[in-house]
């Protein structure tokens, strides 16, 4: 060690031994890896991503709840069910009507013992007359008409009830409006009649109510063919109580409208005759 009077050779060592000491302070501050490899040359600045970057501690995954990253096509929804269709209700029969339908009825009136001649497959009056008395026995509207309340009775087989319970006695219900064939009990054919309907008439300058007096009484006479009476035309009429008689008419509406005398349609009549149905002394009971 070289040490002049002055000191100039201490202090410029001193000075030396001081940079060197900041240097190597330096360089540990840049270097925080602490190896004693050599550093790879500079290379080219790394790329700016424009995609944010994460907080630490975050997660990339969506959010619970969210929408996913790859969101599933939706499964197709069902399609809605259909209610079932309801049953198309058979067109009502009704007077002009034709075909097999009105075949079945014809048959089926029969088979119920509502007289309404041969069944051929056309709707006309006889058949009309048959519904309407099916239609009394039932207690339902009386419009000749056969709508489901019609058929329903077809169906149920309804017939009327009897009141006589021996021999043959034809049975005229004036509620109803039926005349009845009723064989000890047994009802064996039922016709649409319409009797007195109790309104009030002039005959002769004297007032009178037209009734269908009630009570049992016996076929005493008849007519075979039109009668000219004071109230009307009565076609082969079989009389049971004075002038009051069964007999055919030109109107036989499903209602009371006559003068006292039980109507029947001319074909109904016609049928009585011809099978001996009514024949004199036959009992009669109007009810």
């Amino acid at each position: 060690m070289i040490i002049d009077a002055g000191g100039n050779v201490v202090r410029k060592a001193l000075t030396f031994a001081v940079a060197v000491t900041a240097a190597a302070t330096l360089a540990t501050a840049c270097d925080s890896g602490g190896t004693d490899q050599a550093s790879a040359p500079p290379g080219p600045a790394p790329a700016i991503s424009t995609t944010p970057s994460t907080a630490p501690g975050q997660s990339t995954a969506p959010a619970q709840g969210g929408p996913s990253a790859s969101a599933s096509t939706p499964a197709p929804s069902e399609p809605a069910t259909e209610p079932p269709a309801k049953p198309v209700e058979p067109e009502k029969l009704r007077s002009g009507a034709k075909g097999d339908r009105v075949v079945a009825l014809q048959q089926r009136l029969t088979e119920l013992g509502y007289w309404n001649g041969k069944a051929d497959g056309t709707f006309g009056g006889q058949t009309q007359q048959a519904v309407f008395a099916l239609q009394k026995a039932a207690g339902l509207t009386r419009d000749g008409v056969v709508g489901p309340k019609t058929e329903k009775a077809l169906a149920g087989g309804v017939r009327p009830k009897a009141r006589s319970t021996s021999g043959y006695v034809i049975e005229i219900n004036k509620k109803r409006q039926l005349l009845m064939l009723v064989q000890d009990g047994n009802v064996k054919q039922t016709f649409n009649t319409s009797t007195g309907s109790y309104e009030r008439y002039e005959q002769d300058g004297a007032s009178h109510i037209a009734a269908t007096p009630s009570g049992k009484f016996t076929v005493s006479r008849q007519i075979d063919g039109w009668r000219n009476a004071p109230l009307g035309m009565l076609w082969r009429p079989k009389y049971f109580n004075g002038g009051i008689a069964v007999h055919g008419a030109t109107s036989v509406p499903p209602y009371a409208a006559s003068h006292g005398c039980a109507r029947l349609s001319l074909s109904a009549m016609n049928y009585l005759w011809t099978s001996d149905k009514i024949p004199l002394k036959t009992k009669v009971w109007v009810y």
